[in-house]
């Protein structure tokens, strides 16, 4: 008993307290997340099944899949061996090497300099410490360097993504079919934006963080095996392989949360831009509580799962402290002993005091900052986890535009229930139909009227208009006028059937919303003309966008809702005066059960609907 109490002396007392603590710590967090998981599940079992799916779909492990991902993605960073990308790239691994043999300089001056003070030399102690005071500017300047190369890579990286990403994005249609047509990707403005940097900066540190360690490791290993043997180098590198591997199994839901939060992040942004985009009409609608409720519901979806994510860190960042610094200190310790320790090692048999205690220093110093390059690169694989998220984000981006770009949407599509007496129906095939430009006639060819998620408006549209003629579509409200404007205008795919139409820069559509472009009241009216456009056609005087283009079709989607009933009059006399002379006069009388009439107006034709 008398034993016992001498050990348990107040400092390990505290050790004891401190380890208690911090274990009971570890168990109250995780019980707590593992009741956080379980409510989630009850709470919101369909949104989990969502995310399963969007799980398997999107593989976001270290393995070959990742690398292949990466180095395709490198390619567009990279486009060719010289370029100032390359440049950047050389410039980081030269200051790499440069701040290494800084740092190996820096511990062997070190070491003088202590052995000066403790042999008493002043001599040397100035001469040392005058050496290490000359050479701080150029260590200085070395690591900022190093920082400079760093930050203009990350940002060239982020100018070549982005770029690319833009010039697929913004390929005639592919903006629209994105958010219209295709709905595998819901918030492209998060992934063309946040996640391309975030990916940008995620290479650009492991690319430092992983190169300065491998060559510390090679350094390290030259200079320790001369010093110590080869055995004390071989079993840091074997301790290395192991814990890798270790850490890497367990680090592997890191991937999965990384693409969750930024899915979530990107939801989160998108109901904010809602509320500012549809101000007026939530105001109108006295909708601001409604709003808050849609936003505090989707900002606690992201907590939730950043607390989770938080969590996992936690718990990983315990092991990882455990086994990638504390234990690789240890193993380090063990192997800087053994020439040490040995008392038949022929190194030091004849060493003084003196020289034992520099030799001891210098390795043991070098084999400490070894340990910390090993801690370093097994602590890189949570950095390449977390980016193996975001490469999986921006790969996913990639396919889409590429299939977009290239006629495929993929999109759930609705089965639709027939009924007896309907006639059997082809299957619905986007892109089947058949697409012929000529100029002054619009015409649809037994062409059916179905939206992009399946629903068939008609079955089979069959109607011709010339230059000249003037149509009035008419029918309830979801009848298919404006379904038949996105097909016309090759917005929507065809699913069968041929449309003969002009060109797209020949048809001009003039929707019912508005849209004010960026700039002054000239590029308002010459929209998606630029000034310079404009001079090319001759044209000076300032019209409506309607007849400054003067396409052979007009179409008008309501465009005069918002307008006086005499304002309107002038509009349609102008358009009479300029291009558009309506000679036949045809209506377009869609029922809304997949049923139209397609006649002239005559004396005799009274009404035709709304």
């Amino acid at each position: 008993m008398a034993a016992y109490s001498k050990y348990l002396t107040v400092r390990h007392s505290a050790i004891a307290g401190a380890t208690t603590a911090a274990a009971c710590a570890l168990l109250c967090l995780l019980n707590k997340r593992r009741a956080a998981a379980q409510h989630g599940k009850r709470s919101g079992k369909q949104s989990l099944q969502n995310n399963e799916k969007e799980g398997k779909k999107e593989r976001a492990m270290v393995d070959r899949v990742f690398i292949a991902r990466i180095c395709r993605i490198l390619k567009i960073m990279v486009p060719r061996p010289l370029c100032k990308e390359t440049g950047y790239l050389l410039l980081i691994a030269v200051m790499l090497v440069v701040r290494t043999y800084c740092d190996i300089w820096m511990i062997q001056n070190g070491t003088v300099i202590e052995s000066a003070i403790i042999g008493r030399s002043r001599k040397d102690f100035k001469k040392y410490l005058f050496n290490f005071i000359a050479a701080m500017p150029a260590i200085s300047l070395v690591n900022n360097f190093l920082k400079y190369g760093l930050n203009e890579l990350k940002l060239c990286f982020r100018v070549r993504l982005t770029r690319y990403l833009y010039e697929e994005y913004l390929k005639a249609y592919t903006y629209y079919k994105m958010g219209n047509l295709d709905n595998r990707i819901a918030n492209p403005d998060q992934l063309l934006t946040q996640d391309v940097e975030k990916f940008c900066n995620s290479v650009v540190d492991l690319y430092s963080n992983l190169s300065k360690p491998f060559l510390d490791i090679v350094l390290y290993i030259f200079k320790l095996t001369s010093a110590i043997g080869a055995q004390g180098p071989a079993s840091m590198m074997a301790y290395l392989i192991v814990s890798g591997f270790f850490l890497t199994r367990l680090r592997r839901p890191i991937g999965k949360m990384t693409i969750i939060e930024q899915k979530y992040e990107g939801e989160y942004r998108y109901v904010n831009s809602r509320l500012i985009t549809n101000s007026e009409e939530i105001a109108f609608y006295n909708g601001n509580l409604r709003e808050k409720q849609t936003i505090h519901r989707t900002f606690r979806k992201l907590v939730e799962h950043l607390h989770n994510f938080i969590l996992f860190r936690f718990s990983m960042g315990f092991i990882d402290t455990i086994i990638a610094k504390y234990l690789a200190t240890v193993v380090g310790y063990l192997v800087v002993s053994r020439p040490f320790l040995n008392l038949a090692d022929p190194r030091h048999q004849n060493s003084t005091h003196a020289e034992l205690l520099e030799d001891y220093y210098q390795s043991g110093r070098m084999l400490l900052r070894m340990s910390q390059a090993l801690g370093r690169i097994v602590l890189a694989g949570r950095e390449m986890t977390r980016l193996a998220g975001f490469t999986a984000r921006i790969t996913e981006l990639m396919q889409v535009l590429k299939d977009l770009n290239s006629g495929k949407y993929q999109r759930t599509m609705v089965s639709q229930e027939k009924d007896a007496d309907k006639k059997p129906t082809l299957p619905l095939i986007p892109g089947s139909g058949e697409i012929i430009n000529t100029d002054n006639l619009i015409k649809f060819d037994h062409v059916p009227l179905v939206t992009p998620n399946g629903d068939v408006l008609i079955q089979d549209l069959n109607f011709e208009v010339r230059s000249g003629a003037n149509v009035l579509i008419c029918g309830p409200n979801g009848c298919g006028k404006s379904s038949l404007f996105r097909v016309l205008g090759e917005l929507w795919p065809l699913f069968g059937g041929r449309l003969t139409k002009p060109v797209r820069g020949k048809l001009f559509y003039v929707p019912q919303r508005p849209y004010m472009t960026l700039g002054t009241l000239r590029d308002q009216v010459i929209y998606p003309d630029t000034l310079e456009d404009q001079r090319k056609k001759g044209i000076s005087d300032q019209m409506a966008r309607l007849f400054y283009h003067k396409p052979q079709f007009a179409i008008l989607d309501e465009c005069t809702s918002a307008v006086s009933v005499d304002v309107e009059g002038y509009i349609y006399s102008h358009c009479r005066k300029i291009t558009f002379c309506f000679i036949n006069k045809f209506y377009l009388h869609m029922d809304g059960r997949g049923n139209y009439e397609f006649k002239k107006i005559t004396e005799d034709t009274v009404e035709f609907g709304s």
